[in-house]
């Protein structure tokens, strides 16, 4: 088995927590509800995902350039995040979606019309 440092181990259980809070993040978006429980799956659970995955890097280098530029990527995320999450549930109330609402892709029982019944 290979030496690892405790560094090491840090990163990789940061860079794993991370991977597996990106994974959760990301099935969230899909199998909830509504739209605004999938913004909260995208705003919240894959920001951290990515925080983790980007402070496990920290961990693997020595140069002190990467971990200010993964600083600063990691600065980008924590503004940008939720103020994207905001301004698509600002679009979406505007939209008029109410909560709770289903979104059209996700309804599963609607039926799409055949080319048949085009037709007639």
């Amino acid at each position: 088995m290979p030496d690892l440092s405790i560094f090491d181990w840090i990163s990789w259980v940061l860079i794993i927590s991370g991977a597996f809070f990106a994974l959760v993040g990301s099935l969230g978006i899909l199998r909830l509800p509504d739209i605004f429980s999938r913004m909260h799956g995208a705003g919240m659970v894959d920001t951290l995902g990515c925080w983790l995955i980007l402070i496990g890097l920290m961990f693997q280098t020595d140069e002190w350039i990467v971990i200010v530029k993964l600083g600063l990527i990691i600065v980008f995320i924590g503004l940008t995040s939720p103020t994207t999450t905001f301004a698509l549930a600002r679009a979406a109330i505007a939209g008029g979606v109410q909560s709770g609402a289903k979104h059209k892709s996700s309804d599963r029982s609607a039926k799409t019309p055949s080319a048949k019944e085009d037709k007639s």
